[in-house]
């Protein structure tokens, strides 16, 4: 069976009074499901079709993305990815590596049809458990982690000074400081940079490090909507981040910071820097992402003026038993991540791949 197809039990064979069926995405249908998700309210950038590739072509994971179509409309869409891990367990995710997903619909008769192969889908996979990742909470039936993710987002102003006013004094500070360090920034056409920077980053927080190719796929599959702004003093690098563009929003998605940006602020001027850069573009939203409550990065999008949000990942449990908790705050990864922090950069750099794989 091809990774993207339902098996028999989740494929809804049996058309409703309505002619819904759900599908399993193929080649020719990507163009309508993208146009379909740029017109979707609900819809993100991370339920965009170029994500299977990214996933299959990155880690290898088997991905299963449907979508539920009346009369050759369609009127939702689901993407999912499968992870089968050791290490951490089973699991069928909207979706991973992103911090949104789940079920982006037109129609309730849609979102009904995809719920119920998507827990079709679980139980012929014999996963723990399928996992939403959702802005709002959509099933009140379902477990969910309410309190774990926030997410940042902000209307910006035309006015770069507007929004530079707009900032909190002391963060607004900081920024000033990076600016008479005189730094610079520019768009970067290539990964490289970025991958030093957030490796670096990520090392010093104890998490392990995403593969360099996967940076490299995202633009490739992406493109203009995928980009790298980089922050150099005298030609040293300082920080670096990349950035995803929906709509008119801009969303930085992974990024980092050498030793040299503690010194200068390097972080605080990049972050500000990619929102000047972004309202005189036209862009409107401003989607700081997602943090963990409580983490030192939810304490710094606070203080740029942001109001945190809340995220419902919900469960629908199979073969678990209890919600899942693969994530930092467990204290059984304790001693891992304080051992990761002392890691040479090179081998947590080879290393991390290996696991981070299967974090999703």
């Amino acid at each position: 069976m091809l990774d993207n197809q339902v098996p028999p039990a989740a494929a809804t064979e049996n058309k409703p009074p309505s002619g819904l069926v759900v599908q399993s995405l193929q080649a020719a249908d990507r163009q309508r499901w993208d146009e379909f998700v740029a017109h979707c309210p609900e819809a993100t950038f991370f339920h965009r079709a170029g994500w299977e590739e990214v996933i299959q072509r990155t880690f290898g994971h088997a991905t299963y993305f449907l979508y539920a179509e009346a009369g050759g409309v369609i009127q939702g869409v689901l993407p999912l990815g499968h992870i089968n891990s050791r290490l951490f367990g089973k699991a069928l995710i909207s979706l991973p590596f992103c911090v949104q997903g789940g079920i982006a619909a037109s129609t309730v008769e849609a979102r009904v049809a995809l719920e119920r192969a998507a827990c079709e889908l679980a139980g012929s996979l014999a996963v723990d458990y399928l996992e939403m990742r959702n802005p709002v909470r959509r099933h009140p039936t379902w477990p969910v982690k309410e309190d774990l993710y926030v997410g940042f987002r902000k209307a910006i102003d035309p006015d770069p000074e507007v929004n530079l006013k707009a900032i909190p004094r002391k963060q607004r500070a900081m920024v000033r400081k990076g600016i008479e360090a005189g730094l610079a920034a520019q768009d970067d056409d290539d990964i490289d940079r970025l991958f030093i920077a957030y490796s670096e980053s990520v090392r010093n927080l104890g998490t392990p490090v995403l593969p360099r190719r996967y940076f490299r796929i995202l633009k490739e599959v992406f493109g203009e909507n995928c980009r790298v702004l980089t922050v150099t003093l005298d030609g040293s690098l300082v920080a670096s981040v990349l950035s995803f563009y929906f709509r008119d929003q801009v969303l930085p998605y992974y990024g980092g910071g050498t030793e040299l940006a503690r010194q200068v602020k390097g972080n605080d001027f990049m972050y500000w820097e990619l929102l000047r850069r972004s309202c005189e573009q036209g862009i409107r939203i401003f989607d700081y992402g997602r943090s963990k409550v409580g983490s030192g990065s939810y304490s710094f999008k606070k203080n740029w003026g942001f109001t945190p949000e809340p995220l419902f990942y919900e469960y629908h449990l199979v073969k678990a038993r209890q919600l899942p908790n693969v994530n930092p705050t467990n204290p059984k990864y304790r001693l891992f991540i304080d051992l990761w922090k002392r890691l040479p950069l090179p081998l947590s750099r080879w290393l991390g791949p290996l696991i981070a794989r299967d974090l999703g």
